[in-house]
């Protein structure tokens, strides 16, 4: 790992925390959204979520990258982690169109994803396609049951959630085709318990 590497992966940790990300693709629209009170507070709570993933995203995979062991999955997790950027500068958008905030605990996000995302790419780069590989079919699951939630009226958040959800399945299909291992259903399971502490969490603060 040189340094340059780390120097890059700190200039990218300040990017995601500071609110500085910038999408490469055009933001998705889908007509104007009349909400409630109650709706618009709702919007922004499960967007909220969807930012604290979007943070963890980056730091699973720029960690991944880091101790990546063959050059083409280090570029697969490089990759993968431009396109989470979209995700993030996307929903940063409409938090404060929602004029919602962003998780307080971002930067605590942050760091224990970045651990995972070393301890899983340290384990070789099978099982860190592995761990790409549940995560993003969990994270599917998470953006569909949101879209459920989503108050029907909110068509600019629904539009995000959806081009998520594409990009995220295409995620995992990538990590399955360059060689993913399927993880033990212990791992799998602590990752679903821990998933849900941070979305219960992040819902309100």
């Amino acid at each position: 790992m040189a340094l340059d590497e780390w120097i890059v992966a700190a200039d990218e940790m300040l990017r995601t925390l500071s609110g500085g990300s910038h999408a490469a693709r055009a933001h998705p629209t889908a007509g104007e959204a009349t909400l409630s009170p109650h709706e618009s507070k709702l919007s922004g709570a499960l967007i909220r979520v969807d930012h604290v993933g979007e943070v963890c995203a980056q730091a699973l995979y720029q960690a991944q990258a880091l101790v990546a062991r063959s050059p083409e999955v280090r570029r697969q997790m490089r990759r993968a982690a431009t396109e989470e950027v979209d995700h993030l500068a996307w929903t940063e958008r409409r938090l404060a169109e929602l004029g919602a905030r962003t998780s307080m605990l971002n930067p605590l996000w942050f760091a224990g994803a970045f651990g995972l995302g070393l301890a899983a790419g340290l384990a070789g780069d099978r099982w860190s396609l592995g761990f790409v590989l549940e995560t993003e079919r969990q994270v599917e699951q998470h953006l569909a049951g949101h879209l459920d939630r989503l108050p029907a009226g909110d068509a600019p958040s629904r539009a995000i959630v959806e081009q998520m959800k594409v990009d995220e399945a295409h995620h995992a299909e990538a990590a399955r085709a360059a060689g993913a291992a399927e993880l033990p259903a212990p791992i799998r399971l602590a990752m679903r318990l821990a998933a849900r502490l941070m979305t219960g969490t992040a819902h309100y603060v």
